[in-house]
């Protein structure tokens, strides 16, 4: 008998500044009873999926930074989307800014966790290649995410789910192989991510008409290269003034997208995932254990910029 697993992702329009938190669990809430009407056993949800996409603005006020963070999950108004999880007996993957008490120091993260049906903790991830920089930069999108958040450091890890085992990823790591090859290595058989990502770049207006093949080209090449399904969450459309591309797809490791979203709203897609495939995939270019040559890759792992 095939093992399967029926993947939503679910795509979310734009969260404005001024919407309530209540009001974003309240839409979550909605798109987790459609995708389990619809048979899924697992729900995607994008990255930052409880506020705007903040980074694009410089902001002073640590107080009005800390009100854009979670420093529990659940917590008071997420607590609802925990208690729908276990009523519909749906897991979900979701993307969050987490602000915790770690090392003696108050520490701020882009994250994702994974829950299960029972609406129980199961992992966390944070991500891993956070972009943009510290400062506005003349000529360039504003994108701060190096004022607001610290890189991960909780690795690549890969949780059992319902005996899958599922790794996650958030925004820019879609764009970096090693992501996909870590999850690999560490026993993914699927990848959730979520992202916000603008459909026009101030420093690149050239590139304008590539922005959704690039956003797909490297979670294609990553899910062919490491046999892995690939579920990704996109927050689309015009929010808070900027752009968002939707693009939100579930990947085979074929490299195929199998499903594909089409609006820039809020929107469930689903696929029945066959596992059985990746073993399919891996007999036909990829026996990690015959054919990868770890001992000539080392120059991989060299310091950052060493190089370049």
């Amino acid at each position: 008998m095939a093992r399967c697993l029926t993947i939503a992702v679910a795509q979310t329009g734009p969260i404005q500044r001024s919407a309530m938190r209540a009001e974003t669990v309240d839409r979550l809430v909605h798109l987790l009873e459609q995708s389990a009407a619809v048979g899924a056993e697992i729900a995607v949800f994008p990255e930052m999926a409880l506020t705007t996409f903040f980074p694009r603005w410089r902001i002073d006020d640590q107080a009005e930074i800390d009100a854009f963070f979670e420093s529990a999950m659940p917590g008071p108004e997420t607590q609802r989307l925990y208690d729908a999880a276990a009523r519909l007996k749906i897991g979900f993957a979701v993307g969050y800014c987490e602000i915790t008490r770690e090392d003696g120091r108050t520490r701020h993260f882009n994250t994702m966790d994974l829950v299960g049906p029972d609406g129980r903790f199961i992992g966390r991830y944070r991500k891993m290649h956070v972009p943009g920089s510290a400062e506005p930069e003349e000529g360039t999108t504003t994108h701060l995410e190096r004022r607001y958040f610290e890189p991960g450091n909780l690795g690549f890890p890969v949780f059992d789910y319902r005996g899958v085992r599922i790794g996650m990823a958030i925004c820019n790591d879609r764009r970096w192989p090693e992501t996909y090859r870590m999850l690999c290595l560490n026993g993914a058989e699927v990848a959730v991510l979520g992202y916000n990502t603008p459909l026009l770049l101030d420093e690149a207006p050239a590139l304008a008409h590539l922005r959704m093949f690039h956003n797909h080209l490297p979670m294609q090449a990553g899910a062919y290269q490491n046999t892995l399904w690939v579920a990704a969450a996109a927050k689309a459309g015009l929010e808070d003034g900027q752009a968002l591309i939707g693009g939100s797809c579930i990947i085979a490791p074929t490299g195929e997208i199998a499903a594909q979203a089409i609006s820039l709203g809020d929107e469930v897609i689903v696929h029945r995932a066959d596992l059985d495939l990746i073993a399919t995939c891996r007999k036909v270019n990829f026996d990690f254990a015959l054919y990868r040559r770890p001992d000539q890759y080392r120059l991989i792992s060299e310091p950052a910029g060493s190089h370049v």
